[in-house]
C-alpha cells in the first residue's frame, strides 16, 4: 500500500507569496528571517512553497505566522482571508521539545 499524499491548501501559495511582499522581502531575506527554525528552507524552496511546488513544514508555517502577526489558521483555512494589513514581527525561536 503506497501513502496518498497530504491535501494542501489550494490558498497557501498566494498567502505565503503575500506576507513575504507585504513584508516587502526578498526571497533571500525571507529565508534568512526563517533561518532560526529547524531545517531552515533556502531562497529557492521560498520560490516554490509560493508556487505551490513545494509544501512548507509545519515549524516553517508557524515561523510565517509568527511573521505576519497572524494566527496558523488564516494560513491553512483557504476559508479564511489574510488582512489587508499585517504587523509585521520580529521572529521568536520555534521551540522544539523532546519527551
Amino acid at each position: 500500500m503506497g501513502q496518498a499524499r497530504r491535501i494542501v491548501p489550494k490558498r497557501l501559495p498566494e498567502k505565503l507569496l503575500r506576507i513575504r511582499t507585504l513584508l516587502d522581502l526578498t526571497q533571500e531575506q525571507m529565508a534568512e528571517r526563517l533561518s532560526h527554525v529547524p531545517a531552515p528552507p533556502q531562497s529557492g524552496q521560498i520560490s516554490r512553497f509560493e508556487q505551490g511546488k513545494r509544501e512548507p513544514s509545519l515549524l516553517v508555517l508557524l515561523a510565517y505566522a509568527r511573521l505576519a502577526g497572524v494566527s496558523l489558521d488564516i494560513l491553512v483555512d483557504d476559508e479564511l482571508d489574510l488582512p489587508a494589513r499585517i504587523k509585521g514581527r520580529h521572529t521568536r525561536a520555534v521551540e522544539t521539545r523532546v519527551k
